[in-house]
């Protein structure tokens, strides 16, 4: 494996392409919105995929396998650009990115897509809401899914499919147990309403910072500790930085794989039916695999000798349970009470 950031084939320094892309999306946008699609021989269709993750996690490995799919079930008609771990955008930057028509597809944490102004997504970022994958995909392949993926639309952007990753552990410089032991701790967090209120319950400073950037933070003594699943955890290297990690489960890591709206609408009927099922396909495939990465994973780090492992107990769990029911609260001012319902119902009542 080889993900460190000096390995990176990457042609421009990371602030330099990002500046240029950013020239290239006003330049382009234009064009984006107008539906300039129509594919040639000499100039396929261009689909830029821009995500976060590196390209050996079960994300990395889907967006390939649509770029697999896609090219050939469109005869070349359409190209597939793949930008993994950064590459074009980071965390805050994408979205805006999407809508501008700078990139044409992305595939964000769920927690990220209250920055669109759909902050009934948050719902799903709740702590200890689903009890394992099976609920979370009861909920999302249902209505409750359906719904907040239309809630996309009026911003620009279309959903199209949900990605799995899984649940998230803490990975910090001190053991973390007992809930007073976040006392004073800076924990790193994906942009979300609840999260920041998450760690606030559990008496911490958050972090909202690009994933990109938590490395370097945690090896310098910026940030105490973090959250996210074994995968990204170990394909990032941040195991090497940090010395406990904290079997928690507290809440499910996942994707919506989405595009600008505009440019998906004008593709011709034929290609967009193509890509379609291509995504399909790759969607099966993600959700296939993404739990068993993330055990080897796991594995993996406790062979590291990195770090200090600690699964909660029971007790424990209960704990930091009770410590976190004032967020179910607060979320109220930002999820929506229909979707709130409409999740009772689907999985039955918050903890």
């Amino acid at each position: 494996m080889n993900t460190a950031p000096e390995t990176k084939n990457v042609a421009l320094h990371a602030t330099e392409r990002r500046s240029l892309a950013k020239w290239i999306a006003c330049m382009v946008v234009g064009a984006a919105m107008a539906g300039i699609t129509c594919a040639t021989a000499q100039s396929p269709i261009v689909i830029q995929f821009s995500h976060v993750v590196t390209s050996d996690t079960a994300k990395g490995k889907a967006a390939l396998r649509f770029k697999q799919l896609a090219e050939s079930r469109t005869g070349g008609k359409v190209r597939v650009e793949v930008f993994p771990d950064s590459q074009l955008y980071k965390d805050r930057e994408e979205l805006d990115a999407l809508r501008l028509g700078a990139v044409q597809m992305l595939a964000p944490s769920l927690s990220k897509l209250g920055g669109l102004g759909a902050d009934d997504f948050l719902a799903l970022d709740l702590p200890f809401l689903f009890k394992d994958r099976a609920a979370y995909r009861a909920v999302v392949d249902g209505p409750v899914g359906a719904a907040l993926l239309q809630k996309l639309e009026d911003h620009g952007v279309k959903g199209l499919a949900f990605w799995d990753n899984g649940f998230k552990v803490f990975t910090s410089s001190r053991p973390l147990r007992n809930v007073s032991d976040f006392n004073g701790m800076k924990i790193r967090v994906q942009a979300s309403k609840v999260l920041v209120a998450q760690m606030r319950s559990l008496g911490s400073k958050e972090s909202v910072s690009p994933l990109i950037d938590v490395r370097v933070a945690l090896k310098n003594g910026q940030l105490d500790g973090q959250e996210n699943t074994p995968t990204n955890i170990y394909t990032q290297r941040l195991h090497e930085v940090q010395s406990h990690l904290t079997v928690s489960n507290h809440g499910y890591l996942a994707y919506a794989v989405i595009v600008n709206k505009p440019f998906w609408d004008k593709l011709p009927t034929d290609i967009r039916a193509a890509l379609e099922g291509a995504l399909h396909d790759a969607t099966v495939f993600e959700n296939n695999i993404a739990e068993t990465e993330n055990n080897k994973a796991l594995e993996r780090l406790k062979a590291s000798g990195k770090l200090t492992i600690h699964t909660l107990t029971p007790q424990e769990t209960s704990q930091w349970r009770t410590a976190l029911l004032p967020v179910y609260q607060e979320s109220r001012n930002w999820i929506s009470a229909e979707t709130l319902s409409a999740l009772r119902v689907a999985y039955g009542a918050p903890p």
